[in-house]
C-alpha cells in the first residue's frame, strides 16, 4: 500500500525538491503552504507522515505539531522537521512538542528518504 506524505514548506522551490524526491521514491503527497493550509488538509486526508517546515507565515511548524498532536488520529503519526533552524533551544521545543525526528536544509534526498522509511514502517 502506498504511503502517503504531508509537506509543509512555505518555499515553493523547496515543496518541489522535496516532492521530486519523494514521488520518486513511490510516495503519494500532499503538499500545504504553511501551518494553516496543512492542518486544513490533515483534517482532510489520511496521511502516514507528516515532514514540514519550521518558519513559516501565518502558522510556523512548531504551533502545527503541537496542535496535529492533540488530533486524536495525529497522536501517533511521524512528524518531521525539515528546517534550516538546529539550535539546541528550537530542538528541544520541538522534542517537547512533540517532533518525530528532525533534519537540517538544504537536505540529502537519500537522508531524507532513509529516515522517511525508518519511521513511516
Amino acid at each position: 500500500m502506498t504511503k502517503t506524505i504531508l509537506t509543509v514548506d512555505d518555499s515553493a522551490s523547496i515543496r518541489q525538491m522535496v516532492v521530486f524526491t519523494l514521488k520518486g521514491a513511490g510516495y503519494e503527497v500532499i503538499q500545504a503552504v504553511d501551518g494553516e493550509d496543512a492542518l486544513a488538509k490533515a483534517n482532510q486526508h489520511t496521511v502516514n507522515l507528516v515532514l514540514t517546515d519550521i518558519n513559516m507565515p501565518r502558522m510556523d511548524g512548531l504551533k502545527l505539531l503541537a496542535l496535529l498532536r492533540k488530533l486524536s488520529n495525529y497522536k501517533t503519526i511521524p512528524i518531521l522537521m525539515l528546517t534550516t533552524e538546529c539550535s539546541d533551544d528550537i530542538k528541544a521545543k520541538g522534542r517537547a512538542a512533540g517532533a518525530t525526528g528532525w533534519l537540517v536544509k538544504p537536505f540529502d534526498p537519500k537522508r531524507l528518504l532513509e529516515v522517511i522509511a525508518k519511521v513511516i514502517e
